[in-house]
């Protein structure tokens, strides 16, 4: 049992690695990423010994968890006093690190001796592998390693005090609790003779807080979010603001250019009443409803320059706040013009190629529906009638709100409309060309179009086409003839088991089947056809389709007349 709540934290504490590692950042801070790489490994040594059986691979792993206590807990302390502007000597580093690595000499040299531990001994029970230690003469220096680092904690805790309001409130308690927990955790387990320990389900968890995390912390730390526009920059004053406008942090420089700062807490807001605080509000509010990224104001004797643009420490490009940056008039302004002209020179380059993408993807999915008509002029007929339809039904329903989707997902079901017959490339021309009744073994082969159009559309459109719209048009064309009441095929799925795309998809591809002439049957009526998909509502269809069908009925006439 804890065999497997320690590996599963430690798969977690993989994934968290992964996705920051996916989010491609510029820049990387590596107090977190040294706090993050820790975590595994010393999830795995409580892992590997949940499941060692013998007294010396205990005490090697033994040896690893040790790793929290001393490294991690450094690491840690760093990060708090960096995040709380504090200037930390090499000196006190090498001192705190120095005694780590100390501590971790002691317990690894130890390793064939009673010194450290006079005892290890290994345990078989239902729920894993425990090990019972006994303490020798040098685990005293333990205690008085721990009684160190929870002195550095509560001056740190002093100097969070003494700085309160320059630094985030919420960052210093994500990552001060750590070690918190972690030392109140070890002696409860201590106190209590437990023969597992949780702290690796606390390092997991705190693996996912951090991770997530990571981009909140550091919209208040100035140097990180200014660090691809001018590290070195000393002349100018940088500000960063939510997009609330509220205080987030400055560089030193700041201050001179807006004194109000000196009595700012992180997380208030700039102050309107302010001559200075004013023009900033003023300068959001334009750059917001007319693009205005310029102003100047005066303070005292001296003409200040200011401009504004977003800032983002995310690869998706989310607007996490505004980066303000000032400097004196007399200053020159080429970095201020390279920031604009770099900010808008990205969003012209995204912008290019999404469209790229866009006509890609658009050609695509129009060369796959080439290739049903080249297979079977009627079915290549009914791909294009179908595509009309689906945008003759989404548009009914987005006027009339009764499903909830949002525009991305409107386009993407109507693109994906020509891929849901691509499986129907796969059936003999014998089964689909017949003009009379297909056998029940023919009709059986006539139904596995539905899977291969599945099959072809990843085979055709992963790694080219975005996912959404790769699960979208998947969706269509594998479950485009699964049935309301469940009697539909492949997988004879019920009501809301049924995608909603493949659902709406099911409507257009039986009106166009119904009103259109065929090999083996002729075309239909309007109003006979109308009492088909009518009397299909809640059972071959879903019901909430009624009411759009019949709003767009007349539209649907009309197209096919």
């Amino acid at each position: 049992m804890m065999t497997y709540l320690y590996g599963a934290a430690l798969i977690i504490s993989v994934l968290a690695l992964v996705h920051m590692a996916q989010r491609n950042y510029n820049n990387i801070d590596v107090y977190h990423w040294s706090i993050l790489l820790m975590f595994p490994v010393i999830i795995a040594s409580y892992w590997f010994k949940s499941q060692c059986t013998t007294p010396d691979a205990a005490y090697a792993l033994i040896c690893f968890s040790y790793l929290d206590s001393t490294f991690l807990f450094c690491m840690v302390f760093f990060y708090l006093l960096h995040n709380m502007g504090v200037y930390v000597k090499p000196w006190f580093k090498i001192i705190l690190y120095g005694l780590a690595s100390v501590q971790l000499l002691m317990v690894s040299l130890c390793y064939n001796t009673t010194l450290y531990y006079s005892s290890v001994n290994v345990h078989l029970s239902d729920t894993g592998t425990y090990v019972k230690v006994t303490s020798g003469p040098l685990m005293a220096f333990h205690y008085i390693y721990l009684a160190i680092m929870l002195a550095v904690m509560v001056c740190i805790a002093l100097t969070a005090h003494v700085r309160r309001g320059k630094y985030s409130r919420w960052n210093f308690f994500v990552y001060y609790t750590l070690p918190v927990l972690a030392i109140i955790l070890y002696i409860v387990e201590a106190a209590f003779d437990a023969d597992y320990s949780l702290l690796p389900v606390l390092y997991g968890i705190e693996t996912i807080v951090i991770a997530l995390h990571y981009d909140k912390a550091h919209t208040h730390d100035i140097s990180f979010i200014i660090a691809d526009y001018n590290k070195k920059d000393e002349v100018n004053g940088y500000v960063a603001l939510s997009m609330d406008g509220k205080y987030l942090s400055c560089n030193n420089r700041a201050h001179d250019f807006l004194p109000f700062l000196g009595g700012m807490r992180v997380n208030e807001k700039i102050p309107e009443d302010d001559a200075v605080g004013h023009s900033i509000h003023s300068l959001i509010k334009s750059f917001e409803e007319d693009g205005t990224y310029k102003a100047r104001y005066s303070l005292g004797d001296m003409t200040c320059v200011c401009d504004i643009s977003y800032f983002s420490l995310n690869q998706t490009g989310e607007h996490q706040g505004y980066l303000i940056r000032i400097q004196d008039g007399t200053e020159d302004q080429r970095t201020l013009d390279i920031l604009s002209d770099y900010n808008k020179n990205l969003n012209k380059e995204v912008k290019e190629k999404t469209d790229s993408i866009i006509e890609i993807q658009q050609k695509i999915v129009l060369g796959m529906a080439d290739m049903i008509e080249n297979r079977d002029n009627n079915t290549g007929g009914h791909v294009k009638r179908t595509s009309d339809i689906m945008r003759i039904i989404i548009d009914e329903i987005i006027k009339r709100g009764n499903l909830d989707i949002s525009e991305q997902y409107a386009m993407d079901i109507i693109r994906a409309a020509p891929t849901h017959d691509l499986g129907k490339l796969t059936i003999d021309d014998s089964i689909l060309n017949k003009p009379d009744a297909l056998t029940d073994e023919e009709y059986e082969i006539m139904k596995t179009h539905s899977v291969k159009s599945g099959e072809m559309v990843h085979i055709l459109l992963d790694g080219v086409e975005e996912e959404h719209f790769v699960e979208i048009a998947y969706n269509v064309a594998r479950y485009h003839h699964e049935r309301w009441d469940g009697r539909g095929y492949p997988e004879g799925l019920v009501g809301t088991m049924i995608p909603l795309e493949a659902r709406i998809m099911a409507v257009a591809d039986v009106y166009d089947a119904l009103v259109s002439k065929r090999v083996y049957k002729e075309s239909m009526t309007f109003e006979e056809v109308n009492n088909i998909m009518l009397q299909g509502m809640g059972t071959q269809f879903d019901p909430n389709m009624k009411a759009v069908f019949l709003g767009c009925r007349d539209r649907l006439e009309e197209y096919y007349s």
